[in-house]
């Protein structure tokens, strides 16, 4: 395929106008340089995929020759995937550096105090709760009408004194 003269100036004009806008010191115009750099850089590669054939599948009866070449198609989508995270990786700056200039000498130094209510409230709440559940489950175990058994604590217990003894033995 020979060049779309079209295509190449404005690949040229949108690399000019990109890395002129992307020289200014606000993030904003950094943005919208690189934008404009990552759309012609998708051109440039668009460009030099060479000419267009059948679709990448080789099937019985297709010549290799006449199938056009996939890769340029992957680099076209690799570069628009990290061109969008790169924009919103830079409209994430943008957003916390006027975030910050909003709130002039008090810098990053905000305290959310009606936050921190609301975390000692929820803490105490669950406090409450906790106790709450607790009582109940002793009352269940209060209630209740089995009888434990015997042999079973006896052996609890042997382990216990058995355990205790091997741990004492080991800090002498």
């Amino acid at each position: 395929m020979t060049a779309s003269l079209t295509l190449v100036v404005l690949m040229a004009v949108l690399f000019g106008a990109g890395i002129s806008i992307m020289l200014e010191r606000s993030l904003t115009r950094v943005l919208i340089g690189f934008l404009l750099v990552g759309n012609a850089v998708n051109i440039l590669i668009y460009l030099m995929s060479g000419a267009p054939g059948l679709a990448p599948i080789l099937g019985v009866g297709v010549d290799p020759d006449e199938i056009s070449d996939p890769l340029p198609q992957a680099f076209v989508l690799t570069a628009i995937v990290i061109n969008l995270g790169i924009t919103a990786f830079m409209l994430a700056l943008i957003y916390r550096s006027w975030w910050l200039a909003q709130l002039g000498t008090k810098g990053d130094l905000v305290d959310d105090e009606e936050e921190d209510v609301q975390d000692a409230e929820e803490a105490a709440d669950l406090i409450r709760s906790s106790a709450a559940d607790d009582a109940a489950i002793q009352e269940i175990i209060d209630a209740s009408d089995e009888e434990p058994d015997e042999a079973l604590e006896e052996e609890l217990e042997l382990e216990a004194s058995a355990r205790d003894r091997s741990e004492g033995g080991d800090d002498r």
